[in-house]
Protein backbone atom coordinates (compact mmCIF):
# COMPACT_ATOMS: atom_id res chain seq x y z
CA UNK A 1 0.00 0.00 0.00
CA UNK A 2 1.00 3.63 -0.41
CA UNK A 3 1.70 5.99 2.37
CA UNK A 4 -1.25 7.81 1.15
CA UNK A 5 -3.67 4.90 1.65
CA UNK A 6 -1.93 3.68 4.98
CA UNK A 7 -2.84 7.24 6.30
CA UNK A 8 -6.57 7.19 5.05
CA UNK A 9 -6.56 3.42 6.87
CA UNK A 10 -5.36 5.16 10.17
CA UNK A 11 -7.03 8.16 9.91
CA UNK A 12 -10.15 7.09 11.54
CA UNK A 13 -8.55 5.39 14.19
CA UNK A 14 -7.20 8.77 15.15
CA UNK A 15 -10.10 9.86 14.72
CA UNK A 16 -11.59 7.62 17.32
CA UNK A 17 -8.54 8.64 20.02
CA UNK A 18 -9.13 12.29 19.40
CA UNK A 19 -12.72 11.80 20.48
CA UNK A 20 -12.20 10.05 23.54
CA UNK A 21 -12.53 12.36 26.69
CA UNK A 22 -9.10 13.09 28.45
CA UNK A 23 -9.65 12.01 31.74
CA UNK A 24 -6.92 14.30 33.68
CA UNK A 25 -5.20 17.11 32.15
CA UNK A 26 -1.23 17.98 32.48
CA UNK A 27 -0.33 20.67 34.85
CA UNK A 28 2.72 22.40 33.31
CA UNK A 29 5.41 23.75 35.74
CA UNK A 30 5.07 27.60 36.15
CA UNK A 31 7.09 29.87 33.54
CA UNK A 32 9.83 31.20 34.60
CA UNK A 33 10.54 35.47 34.26
CA UNK A 34 12.84 35.39 31.03
CA UNK A 35 10.77 32.26 29.72
CA UNK A 36 10.20 34.59 26.15
CA UNK A 37 13.90 35.01 26.24
CA UNK A 38 14.89 31.33 27.05
CA UNK A 39 11.70 29.48 25.61
CA UNK A 40 13.07 25.92 25.71
CA UNK A 41 13.97 26.97 29.84
CA UNK A 42 18.40 25.56 29.06
CA UNK A 43 20.77 26.34 31.12
CA UNK A 44 22.55 30.01 30.24
CA UNK A 45 25.78 28.33 30.07
CA UNK A 46 24.03 25.86 27.50
CA UNK A 47 22.87 28.68 24.76
CA UNK A 48 25.66 27.93 22.50
CA UNK A 49 24.66 24.14 22.29
CA UNK A 50 21.35 25.52 20.09
CA UNK A 51 22.27 24.28 16.92
CA UNK A 52 22.13 20.52 18.64
CA UNK A 53 18.85 18.68 19.75
CA UNK A 54 17.80 15.62 20.13
CA UNK A 55 15.29 14.86 17.36
CA UNK A 56 11.59 13.81 17.87
CA UNK A 57 8.86 12.20 15.43
CA UNK A 58 5.12 12.83 16.10
CA UNK A 59 3.25 9.63 15.78
CA UNK A 60 1.07 11.17 13.11
CA UNK A 61 4.11 12.44 11.41
CA UNK A 62 5.11 8.30 10.77
CA UNK A 63 3.31 6.18 8.48
CA UNK A 64 2.68 2.46 9.23
CA UNK A 65 4.28 -0.22 7.55
CA UNK A 66 4.32 -3.82 7.49
CA UNK A 67 7.46 -5.74 7.96
CA UNK A 68 8.88 -6.43 4.34
CA UNK A 69 10.01 -10.14 4.36
CA UNK A 70 12.07 -11.74 1.93
CA UNK A 71 11.36 -14.82 3.40
CA UNK A 72 7.88 -14.38 5.06
CA UNK A 73 8.78 -14.62 9.21
CA UNK A 74 11.88 -15.92 8.20
CA UNK A 75 14.30 -13.19 6.53
CA UNK A 76 12.98 -9.67 7.13
CA UNK A 77 14.52 -6.66 4.83
CA UNK A 78 16.36 -4.03 7.02
CA UNK A 79 17.00 -6.40 9.86
CA UNK A 80 19.64 -8.41 11.31
CA UNK A 81 18.91 -11.80 11.83
CA UNK A 82 21.44 -14.50 13.38
CA UNK A 83 21.92 -18.52 12.65
CA UNK A 84 23.64 -20.63 15.47
CA UNK A 85 24.27 -24.04 16.11
CA UNK A 86 26.91 -26.45 17.30
CA UNK A 87 29.47 -27.36 14.80
CA UNK A 88 28.94 -29.80 11.74
CA UNK A 89 25.04 -29.04 11.92
CA UNK A 90 25.69 -27.32 8.11
CA UNK A 91 24.91 -23.87 9.48
CA UNK A 92 26.84 -22.36 6.30
CA UNK A 93 25.09 -24.50 4.15
CA UNK A 94 22.06 -23.55 5.04
CA UNK A 95 23.03 -19.95 4.71
CA UNK A 96 24.14 -20.79 1.14
CA UNK A 97 20.66 -22.63 0.59
CA UNK A 98 18.67 -19.29 1.66
CA UNK A 99 21.48 -17.40 -0.44
CA UNK A 100 20.85 -19.40 -3.40
CA UNK A 101 16.91 -19.55 -3.25
CA UNK A 102 17.60 -15.48 -3.40
CA UNK A 103 19.36 -15.04 -6.77
CA UNK A 104 17.04 -17.24 -8.82
CA UNK A 105 13.62 -16.64 -7.16
CA UNK A 106 13.20 -19.80 -5.96
CA UNK A 107 10.83 -21.42 -3.76
CA UNK A 108 12.06 -21.22 0.09
CA UNK A 109 10.72 -24.57 1.86
CA UNK A 110 7.56 -23.51 3.05
CA UNK A 111 6.63 -23.26 -0.84
CA UNK A 112 6.59 -19.40 -1.29
CA UNK A 113 8.74 -17.11 -3.70
CA UNK A 114 10.94 -14.73 -3.44
CA UNK A 115 11.91 -11.92 -6.01
CA UNK A 116 15.31 -12.91 -8.29
CA UNK A 117 18.33 -10.34 -6.10
CA UNK A 118 22.18 -10.25 -5.68
CA UNK A 119 23.41 -11.43 -2.67
CA UNK A 120 26.64 -10.78 -0.84
CA UNK A 121 28.89 -12.69 1.94
CA UNK A 122 31.22 -11.81 4.33
CA UNK A 123 33.41 -15.19 5.23
CA UNK A 124 35.97 -14.53 7.33
CA UNK A 125 36.59 -18.78 7.24
CA UNK A 126 35.82 -20.32 3.62
CA UNK A 127 37.49 -19.59 0.62
CA UNK A 128 35.10 -18.37 -1.87
CA UNK A 129 36.30 -20.46 -5.06
CA UNK A 130 36.78 -23.77 -3.32
CA UNK A 131 34.06 -24.10 -0.94
CA UNK A 132 31.51 -21.14 -1.50
CA UNK A 133 30.79 -20.82 -4.59
CA UNK A 134 31.07 -24.53 -5.51
CA UNK A 135 27.79 -25.28 -2.58
CA UNK A 136 26.22 -22.09 -3.92
CA UNK A 137 26.63 -23.93 -7.55
CA UNK A 138 25.36 -26.94 -5.74
CA UNK A 139 22.02 -24.94 -4.42
CA UNK A 140 21.60 -23.92 -7.81
CA UNK A 141 22.41 -21.01 -7.43
CA UNK A 142 22.25 -18.11 -10.43
CA UNK A 143 26.65 -17.32 -10.17
CA UNK A 144 25.97 -13.89 -11.89
CA UNK A 145 24.16 -13.03 -8.52
CA UNK A 146 26.56 -13.85 -5.88
CA UNK A 147 28.81 -11.46 -4.85
CA UNK A 148 31.97 -11.95 -1.85
CA UNK A 149 33.60 -9.31 -0.37
CA UNK A 150 37.38 -9.89 -0.62
CA UNK A 151 39.29 -6.85 1.52
CA UNK A 152 39.54 -3.44 1.02
CA UNK A 153 41.74 -0.95 -1.37
CA UNK A 154 43.21 1.79 0.80
CA UNK A 155 45.56 3.98 0.16
CA UNK A 156 46.15 2.12 -3.10
CA UNK A 157 47.14 -1.16 -1.32
CA UNK A 158 44.78 -4.17 -0.85
CA UNK A 159 44.33 -5.01 3.03
CA UNK A 160 41.83 -6.57 4.66
CA UNK A 161 38.38 -5.86 5.40
CA UNK A 162 38.02 -4.04 8.24
CA UNK A 163 34.07 -3.59 9.68
CA UNK A 164 35.13 -0.84 11.83
CA UNK A 165 36.96 1.18 8.98
CA UNK A 166 35.18 -0.15 5.60
CA UNK A 167 30.94 -0.69 6.31
CA UNK A 168 31.01 3.14 4.26
CA UNK A 169 32.57 1.62 1.80
CA UNK A 170 30.93 -1.74 1.87
CA UNK A 171 27.53 0.32 1.61
CA UNK A 172 29.00 2.22 -1.88
CA UNK A 173 30.28 -0.88 -3.02
CA UNK A 174 26.75 -2.76 -2.97
CA UNK A 175 25.08 0.28 -4.67
CA UNK A 176 27.27 -0.06 -7.49
CA UNK A 177 26.70 -3.30 -8.04
CA UNK A 178 22.91 -2.15 -7.74
CA UNK A 179 21.89 -3.41 -4.16
CA UNK A 180 21.35 -6.77 -2.53
CA UNK A 181 18.62 -8.36 -0.82
CA UNK A 182 20.80 -11.00 1.82
CA UNK A 183 23.79 -10.43 3.38
CA UNK A 184 25.49 -13.20 5.10
CA UNK A 185 28.87 -12.30 7.92
CA UNK A 186 29.99 -15.59 8.66
CA UNK A 187 30.68 -15.67 11.55
CA UNK A 188 29.02 -12.54 12.95
CA UNK A 189 31.75 -12.24 15.16
CA UNK A 190 34.22 -10.96 12.89
CA UNK A 191 31.77 -7.95 12.74
CA UNK A 192 32.64 -6.79 17.01
CA UNK A 193 35.88 -5.70 17.00
CA UNK A 194 35.59 -4.94 20.71
CA UNK A 195 35.22 -7.98 23.83
CA UNK A 196 32.70 -10.07 22.03
CA UNK A 197 31.23 -11.38 25.39
CA UNK A 198 30.63 -7.53 26.95
CA UNK A 199 27.33 -6.30 26.04
CA UNK A 200 27.87 -3.15 25.29
CA UNK A 201 30.95 -3.42 23.12
CA UNK A 202 28.52 -5.92 21.46
CA UNK A 203 25.34 -3.79 20.59
CA UNK A 204 27.87 -0.51 19.67
CA UNK A 205 29.59 -2.78 16.89
CA UNK A 206 26.42 -4.52 15.87
CA UNK A 207 24.81 -0.70 15.61
CA UNK A 208 26.24 -0.40 12.02
CA UNK A 209 25.61 -3.20 10.90
CA UNK A 210 22.29 -2.75 11.67
CA UNK A 211 21.88 0.64 9.83
CA UNK A 212 23.74 -0.75 6.81
CA UNK A 213 20.68 -3.74 6.36
CA UNK A 214 18.34 -0.32 6.53
CA UNK A 215 20.54 1.48 4.19
CA UNK A 216 20.76 -1.03 2.20
CA UNK A 217 17.03 -2.71 2.06
CA UNK A 218 18.57 -5.83 2.55
CA UNK A 219 18.47 -8.81 5.00
CA UNK A 220 21.72 -9.98 7.22
CA UNK A 221 22.76 -12.79 8.22
CA UNK A 222 24.84 -13.27 10.96
CA UNK A 223 26.22 -17.03 11.40
CA UNK A 224 27.85 -18.03 14.93
CA UNK A 225 27.61 -21.26 17.29
CA UNK A 226 26.48 -22.45 20.59
CA UNK A 227 28.47 -22.63 23.19
CA UNK A 228 29.20 -25.66 25.24
CA UNK A 229 26.56 -26.76 27.81
CA UNK A 230 23.20 -25.74 28.46
CA UNK A 231 21.20 -28.50 26.56
CA UNK A 232 17.84 -28.84 27.56
CA UNK A 233 17.53 -24.39 27.87
CA UNK A 234 16.52 -22.16 25.84
CA UNK A 235 18.13 -22.72 22.27
CA UNK A 236 18.55 -18.80 21.96
CA UNK A 237 20.49 -18.52 25.55
CA UNK A 238 22.66 -20.89 23.86
CA UNK A 239 24.61 -18.73 21.49
CA UNK A 240 28.11 -18.22 22.08
CA UNK A 241 29.34 -14.44 23.59
CA UNK A 242 27.21 -11.57 24.91
CA UNK A 243 23.37 -11.78 25.05
CA UNK A 244 23.93 -9.00 23.10
CA UNK A 245 24.20 -11.32 19.42
CA UNK A 246 20.15 -12.35 19.89
CA UNK A 247 18.67 -9.26 21.60
CA UNK A 248 20.00 -6.92 18.86
CA UNK A 249 18.77 -9.48 16.13
CA UNK A 250 14.92 -9.66 15.40
CA UNK A 251 15.02 -13.15 14.22
CA UNK A 252 16.90 -16.11 15.81
CA UNK A 253 17.34 -19.38 14.16
CA UNK A 254 18.85 -22.59 15.50
CA UNK A 255 20.43 -25.74 13.60
CA UNK A 256 20.90 -28.87 15.34
CA UNK A 257 20.64 -32.77 14.97
CA UNK A 258 17.75 -34.65 16.70
CA UNK A 259 16.79 -38.29 16.77
CA UNK A 260 13.89 -38.46 14.02
CA UNK A 261 10.38 -39.29 15.73
CA UNK A 262 9.82 -42.12 13.10
CA UNK A 263 12.42 -43.84 11.39
CA UNK A 264 14.83 -43.81 14.31
CA UNK A 265 17.63 -42.24 12.26
CA UNK A 266 19.27 -38.27 13.15
CA UNK A 267 17.53 -35.94 11.57
CA UNK A 268 18.36 -32.06 11.48
CA UNK A 269 16.06 -28.84 12.20
CA UNK A 270 16.13 -25.27 11.66
CA UNK A 271 13.60 -23.89 13.66
CA UNK A 272 13.00 -20.77 15.28
CA UNK A 273 14.17 -20.03 18.46
CA UNK A 274 13.16 -15.99 18.70
CA UNK A 275 11.02 -13.61 16.89
CA UNK A 276 10.36 -9.79 17.36
CA UNK A 277 8.55 -9.22 14.65
CA UNK A 278 6.90 -12.92 14.26
CA UNK A 279 5.77 -16.13 14.98
CA UNK A 280 9.02 -17.53 17.32
CA UNK A 281 7.97 -21.23 17.20
CA UNK A 282 8.33 -23.81 14.07
CA UNK A 283 11.03 -24.95 11.89
CA UNK A 284 11.83 -27.46 9.36
CA UNK A 285 13.70 -30.39 8.83
CA UNK A 286 16.89 -30.85 6.35
CA UNK A 287 19.88 -33.14 5.28
CA UNK A 288 22.89 -32.82 4.39
CA UNK A 289 23.88 -34.05 0.79
CA UNK A 290 27.41 -34.86 -0.75
CA UNK A 291 27.39 -34.14 -4.93
CA UNK A 292 29.82 -32.85 -7.52
CA UNK A 293 28.23 -29.43 -9.16
CA UNK A 294 31.30 -29.76 -11.35
CA UNK A 295 33.52 -32.76 -12.37
CA UNK A 296 36.08 -33.05 -9.56
CA UNK A 297 34.49 -30.04 -7.08
CA UNK A 298 32.35 -31.68 -4.38
CA UNK A 299 30.48 -29.94 -2.32
CA UNK A 300 27.47 -30.12 0.63
CA UNK A 301 24.28 -28.82 0.13
CA UNK A 302 21.11 -29.03 1.48
CA UNK A 303 17.89 -31.17 1.08
CA UNK A 304 14.78 -29.47 2.73
CA UNK A 305 11.90 -31.75 4.49
CA UNK A 306 8.72 -31.39 6.16
CA UNK A 307 7.62 -28.18 8.18
CA UNK A 308 7.54 -28.94 12.42
CA UNK A 309 5.58 -27.81 14.94
CA UNK A 310 6.86 -26.85 18.46
CA UNK A 311 9.33 -24.42 20.01
CA UNK A 312 13.18 -24.21 19.34
CA UNK A 313 13.19 -25.83 23.00
CA UNK A 314 11.08 -28.68 22.56
CA UNK A 315 11.96 -29.06 18.73
CA UNK A 316 16.09 -29.39 19.37
CA UNK A 317 16.12 -30.68 22.94
CA UNK A 318 18.68 -34.05 23.28
CA UNK A 319 16.17 -36.49 23.84
CA UNK A 320 18.16 -38.44 26.46
CA UNK A 321 18.48 -35.03 28.72
CA UNK A 322 15.14 -35.42 31.24
CA UNK A 323 15.75 -32.37 32.83
CA UNK A 324 13.61 -31.15 35.31
CA UNK A 325 11.82 -35.18 35.52
CA UNK A 326 11.36 -36.82 39.05
CA UNK A 327 11.61 -40.57 38.38
CA UNK A 328 7.41 -40.88 39.38
CA UNK A 329 6.73 -38.20 36.19
CA UNK A 330 9.08 -40.52 34.13
CA UNK A 331 7.15 -44.17 35.04
CA UNK A 332 3.92 -42.80 34.72
CA UNK A 333 4.74 -41.79 31.42
CA UNK A 334 5.84 -45.51 30.52
CA UNK A 335 2.89 -46.02 32.28
CA UNK A 336 0.36 -43.95 29.81
CA UNK A 337 2.31 -45.47 26.68
CA UNK A 338 1.63 -48.93 28.02
CA UNK A 339 -1.64 -48.41 28.87
CA UNK A 340 -2.17 -47.13 24.97
CA UNK A 341 -0.09 -49.95 23.41
CA UNK A 342 -1.43 -53.17 26.05
CA UNK A 343 -3.98 -54.30 23.06
CA UNK A 344 -1.93 -54.46 20.13
CA UNK A 345 0.05 -51.98 17.32
CA UNK A 346 -1.41 -48.62 17.73
CA UNK A 347 -0.92 -45.67 15.04
CA UNK A 348 1.94 -43.46 16.19
CA UNK A 349 -0.07 -39.76 15.58
CA UNK A 350 -2.71 -41.43 17.72
CA UNK A 351 -0.63 -42.31 20.79
CA UNK A 352 1.45 -38.87 20.06
CA UNK A 353 -1.97 -36.97 20.73
CA UNK A 354 -3.19 -38.88 23.68
CA UNK A 355 -0.03 -38.33 25.52
CA UNK A 356 0.45 -34.30 24.63
CA UNK A 357 -3.30 -34.19 25.41
CA UNK A 358 -1.92 -35.19 28.88
CA UNK A 359 0.62 -32.95 29.15
CA UNK A 360 3.62 -34.78 27.32
CA UNK A 361 6.18 -32.92 25.12
CA UNK A 362 6.86 -35.17 21.84
CA UNK A 363 10.62 -35.02 23.15
CA UNK A 364 9.59 -36.86 26.47
CA UNK A 365 6.86 -39.16 24.82
CA UNK A 366 10.34 -40.23 22.14
CA UNK A 367 12.39 -40.98 24.99
CA UNK A 368 9.85 -42.89 26.73
CA UNK A 369 9.51 -45.15 23.47
CA UNK A 370 13.14 -46.02 22.78
CA UNK A 371 13.14 -46.95 27.04
CA UNK A 372 10.66 -49.40 26.76
CA UNK A 373 11.65 -50.28 23.01
CA UNK A 374 8.91 -49.31 21.11
CA UNK A 375 9.57 -49.56 17.64
CA UNK A 376 7.55 -47.98 15.18
CA UNK A 377 6.70 -50.28 12.40
CA UNK A 378 5.48 -49.34 8.51
CA UNK A 379 2.01 -50.83 7.89
CA UNK A 380 1.95 -51.51 3.73
CA UNK A 381 2.04 -48.79 1.33
CA UNK A 382 1.23 -45.48 2.41
CA UNK A 383 -0.84 -47.04 5.69
CA UNK A 384 1.27 -44.61 8.17
CA UNK A 385 3.64 -46.07 11.39
CA UNK A 386 2.32 -48.04 13.98
CA UNK A 387 3.70 -48.39 17.40
CA UNK A 388 3.30 -51.88 19.32
CA UNK A 389 5.35 -53.23 22.41
CA UNK A 390 8.19 -55.85 22.28
CA UNK A 391 7.53 -59.64 22.40
CA UNK A 392 7.46 -60.38 26.18
CA UNK A 393 7.35 -56.85 27.49
CA UNK A 394 6.04 -57.63 31.29
CA UNK A 395 3.96 -54.40 32.73
CA UNK A 396 4.89 -53.45 36.59
CA UNK A 397 2.12 -54.49 38.89
CA UNK A 398 1.06 -51.19 39.54
CA UNK A 399 0.56 -50.75 35.99
CA UNK A 400 -2.02 -53.85 36.07
CA UNK A 401 -3.68 -52.28 39.30
CA UNK A 402 -4.47 -48.80 37.86
CA UNK A 403 -6.47 -50.57 35.54
CA UNK A 404 -7.78 -53.07 37.24
CA UNK A 405 -6.60 -55.90 35.35
CA UNK A 406 -4.17 -59.04 36.08
CA UNK A 407 -1.30 -60.45 35.00
CA UNK A 408 -3.40 -63.60 34.21
CA UNK A 409 -5.80 -61.81 32.03
CA UNK A 410 -2.99 -59.89 30.38
CA UNK A 411 -1.03 -62.84 29.05
CA UNK A 412 -4.27 -64.55 27.74
CA UNK A 413 -4.80 -60.92 26.29
CA UNK A 414 -1.91 -61.32 24.52
CA UNK A 415 -2.36 -65.04 23.69
CA UNK A 416 -5.07 -63.67 21.44
CA UNK A 417 -3.23 -61.38 19.67
CA UNK A 418 -0.12 -63.07 18.53
CA UNK A 419 -2.22 -66.34 17.20
CA UNK A 420 -3.90 -63.34 15.17
CA UNK A 421 -2.23 -63.87 11.77
CA UNK A 422 -3.06 -60.91 10.13
CA UNK A 423 -1.21 -58.81 12.78
CA UNK A 424 1.79 -61.21 13.03
CA UNK A 425 2.06 -61.11 9.18
CA UNK A 426 1.88 -57.20 8.51
CA UNK A 427 4.02 -56.37 11.89
CA UNK A 428 6.24 -59.49 12.08
CA UNK A 429 8.39 -61.00 15.20
CA UNK A 430 10.34 -58.27 17.62
CA UNK A 431 14.09 -58.89 17.29
CA UNK A 432 14.08 -57.33 21.11
CA UNK A 433 14.84 -59.49 24.27
CA UNK A 434 12.17 -62.04 24.92
CA UNK A 435 11.10 -60.48 28.16
CA UNK A 436 11.32 -56.80 28.62
CA UNK A 437 10.81 -55.95 32.29
CA UNK A 438 8.53 -52.55 32.49
CA UNK A 439 9.69 -49.62 31.31
CA UNK A 440 13.59 -48.47 31.64
CA UNK A 441 12.54 -45.24 33.18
Amino acid sequence: MTPAEINALAGPLDADIAARPVERKPVMPPLDDDYEANPRGLDRGMAHMLGDAVILARGTDLNPVPVAWLWKFWLALKKLHILAGAPGQGKTTLAIAMAATVTIGGRWPDGTRCDAANILFWSGEDDPADTLLPRLLAAGADRDRCYFVQGSRVDGEVVPFDPARDLARLRQAIEQIGGVSLLVVDPVVSAVTGDSHKNGEVRRALQPLVDLADACNCAVLGITHFSKGGQGGDPSQRVVGSVAFTAVARVVMVAAKVKAEEEGQDVRILARAKSNIGPDDGGFEYQLEQCEPLPGIPASRIAWGRSVDGTARELLTDPDEDEGETPAEKSELAMLMWAELKDGPVSSKAVESSLVGQGYTKKQIRTAREKMFVKPQKSGMGAGWYWSLPDGFKPKPEWLEAIGQTEDALEDAQGAQLSNVGILGTFGASSEPASVEGARL
